[in-house]
């Protein structure tokens, strides 16, 4: 009984740990499950942020060229009209077509012309007009850059993102098959060790169900060990009395 005592003991307290560590894999499995869906759907997320960002980059570097080349083309006429303007004014072209056309006798007199009059003004505006749209051009050119480099930035901050959160997830799938492995393995030796114990417990009814005949039946067993050694020595005695005659 002391021996079933303690090996019943000692798989009891087997039980409680297998138990306790089953418990435990099984809160590990779920954890692991609940970060491998969340870093997935982290991808997902990226990935959507990622394709939104391209499509928004695309529609602003076309934004970017149309800009830059409506501002081109507008320097281009501009430029094209103060050549001809500087020309007419600038290099006398205008003073000879007013002189030759003073030759004659019109209609209606004019002033004089002033070669530094009105047409200052009008290519002052043009150069202006030139200067402020080489000013935007460089401008959508300076923020298209920025915007491209952070673009690319940021595609680049999403990828190893990805990338992390994929080795985390091969990781977290590595040790939840691990941790299935120890489960089912604790769980067998838990089986194991239930079994043991039902054993065990049979083997102590089964000593008690022979301890208790055997204090039932004590009294009766002694009474006839006594008869039997009674017996025996009134044997002896009559033996003893025969062979003395």
């Amino acid at each position: 009984l002391k021996e079933n005592d303690r090996t019943t003991y000692e798989k009891t307290e087997l039980k409680k740990d297998l138990e306790t560590k089953i418990a435990q894999l099984e809160a590990l499995i779920e954890q692991l499950a609940e970060e491998i869906a969340a870093a997935k759907d982290q991808i997902d997320k990226t990935e959507v942020e990622i394709k939104k960002a391209s499509q928004t980059r695309e529609e602003e570097n076309k934004e970017f060229q149309s800009v830059v080349a409506d501002q081109r083309a507008t320097q281009a006429i501009l430029n094209k009209a103060l050549m001809k303007l500087k020309d007419f004014y600038e290099k006398g072209i205008g003073k000879a077509v007013l002189l030759q056309s003073g030759k004659q006798e019109p209609p209606v007199k004019f002033n004089a012309y002033k070669a530094n009059g009105a047409s200052n003004s009008v290519i002052g505006l043009i150069e202006q007009i030139i200067e402020d749209s080489k000013a935007l051009e460089a401008e959508t050119t300076a923020g298209e850059t920025q915007a491209q480099a952070d673009y690319q930035q940021f595609v680049k901050d999403g990828n190893n993102l990805i990338k992390d959160l994929q080795a985390a997830i091969a990781s977290k799938l590595k040790a939840s098959a691990s941790a299935d492995a120890d489960k089912a393995q604790a769980s067998a030796s838990h089986e194991s060790t239930v079994g043991e114990l039902e054993e065990l417990e049979q083997v102590q009814a089964d000593l008690h169900a022979e301890c208790d005949f055997v204090l039932k039946n004590f009294d009766v067993r002694q009474k006839a060990r006594l008869q039997e050694i009674e017996a025996i020595q009134k044997g002896k005695a009559i033996l003893s009395g025969s062979n003395a005659k």
